[in-house]
């Protein structure tokens, strides 16, 4: 059996690792994990497309045909790939830092990337390659080109993030906030903020540096631990204090420097949404400690252009579509609605889909939004989902379907035009295969 420590000498001879055989680059080390299917059942078509070596931990579905000199036996390939990149770490001498949090992760992320890439080489989670596979592909993705590193780390449960800590090692952290996301798994509010919480731990045990949002309540409390941190927010006193310059149909910002030598400045974002204020100034204060200048910072903000469904803004016909389709649980679906309610459109429609991993608050949390809804001045209104569709008796001013299926029935014969159309919904719901419904 082969371990880590013998496998990384070939790592660094080709540095870059493959576990999807439609993906595999010629050169690829492959490492046959195991999930729905037993990746060992793919060594040979990745040798034969291209990969240099083939790490595997299933001696029986090793083929006689197979190159022994290709193949490296391990006990374990998950174990093997993390304890490879923790190596790869500790030889890793730049700056990084780790960010997590319930909402708002990868567009921190991507903004932080944006804007420490004006200066610097900056590798970042592609992506939301956030968990046991993918934050040790992130840290072995860094070359000895890049002189920092954003990586992200999701969690659903609690101890998530002290491990992932312990694999990135971050020097320097961010916990965007703390909310009512995968309660199934956290046990409550109390323990997202336990498991969020582990990455202040972990600083605070290395002498790590956070930077901590003053509007969240939680994180005040938990930063208490820390010895060294940095504030950023809205209060006047923090290193770095921001305001909304105006909101449409991008938030504009500007901050100072409440100490310290920077500068302050002024930018437009491609961002919509009030509640991606904390997330460009993460991004400021960020910027201002590794020494941007103002004008840096803002074409960093200016150059980040959402994608992939998050806080999007798409044209269809004479309709506006606010897409915000990755992800939803009870805080980003409250603080989407807040905020496109106040948005300047005379027709308003929304689009909401289920929100997922609740556990025993699932009836609770989407009866709160149902209400929210029915609160709300629109034209028109589309709950799909069970866990919305249980309401439906209750609130006749609102349209609610059980399925994707159902809901493209109904939709095939309305029309809109001249509208803006809030999307929002867990991942799972794939609300973005209504869009088509909404060209005019």
């Amino acid at each position: 059996m082969m371990t880590a420590q013998d496998i990384y000498p070939y790592f660094l001879s080709y540095s870059s690792i493959s576990i999807d055989t439609r993906k595999i680059e010629p050169g690829d080390i492959f490492f046959c994990l195991r999930g729905a299917n037993n990746g060992n059942q793919y060594a040979e078509e990745a040798l034969q497309k291209g990969a240099s070596y083939v790490v595997m931990d299933d001696p029986e579905l090793k083929k006689e045909s197979l190159p022994d000199h290709k193949i490296f036996m391990v006990a374990n390939c998950l174990e093997t790939l993390q304890e490879l990149s923790k190596i790869h770490r500790s030889t890793l001498k730049i700056p990084i830092i780790g960010i997590t949090g319930s909402n708002g992760k990868t567009t921190s992320k991507e903004i932080i990337r944006s804007v420490l890439s004006q200066k610097r080489e900056v590798f970042a989670t592609q992506g939301n390659l956030n968990n046991h596979i993918g934050v040790p592909l992130s840290i072995l993705s860094i070359h000895p080109h890049h002189d920092m590193a954003v990586i992200e780390m999701g969690a659903n449960h609690q101890k998530e993030i002290e491990f992932l800590s312990s694999l990135c090692q971050p020097n320097y952290g961010m916990i965007t906030n703390i909310g009512k996301a995968h309660l199934e798994g956290f046990g409550g509010i109390e323990g997202v903020k336990k498991g969020k919480g582990e990455l202040y731990t972990y600083l605070k045990d290395h002498e790590g540096l956070a930077f901590v949002y003053t509007g969240d309540d939680n994180l005040m409390d938990l930063s208490t631990k820390l010895d060294r941190k940095l504030f950023y927010g809205t209060r006047g006193d923090e290193f770095t204090v921001g305001k909304i310059v105006s909101e449409y149909p991008f938030l504009k910002v500007s901050w100072t420097h409440s100490f310290g030598e920077q500068e302050g400045g002024e930018c437009h974002s491609n961002l919509t949404g009030a509640y991606n204020l904390p997330n460009i100034l993460a991004a400021i204060s960020i910027g201002a400690y590794f020494g941007l200048s103002a004008a840096e910072i803002a074409k960093g903000i200016e150059d980040y252009i959402p994608n992939n469904n998050r806080s999007q803004i798409q044209k269809s016909g004479s309709n506006e579509l606010i897409l915000d389709l990755y992800n939803a649980n009870p805080d980003s679906m409250q603080a989407a609605l807040e905020n496109f309610i106040s948005y300047p459109y005379e027709h308003k429609m929304v689009v909401l889909g289920d929100m997922f991993e609740l556990g025993e608050e699932s009836f609770k949390e989407h009866l709160k939004i149902t209400e929210l809804v029915n609160s709300m001045k629109l034209d028109k209104k589309l709950l799909i989902g069970p866990g919305f569709f249980i309401f439906h008796n209750r609130f006749p001013n609102i349209h609610f379907e059980e399925n994707l299926e159902n809901a493209s029935k109904w939709l095939k014969n309305q029309k809109w035009e001249n509208t803006a159309i809030l999307f929002k919904g867990s991942r799972g719901m794939k609300l973005e295969n209504l869009l088509v419904f909404f060209n005019s």
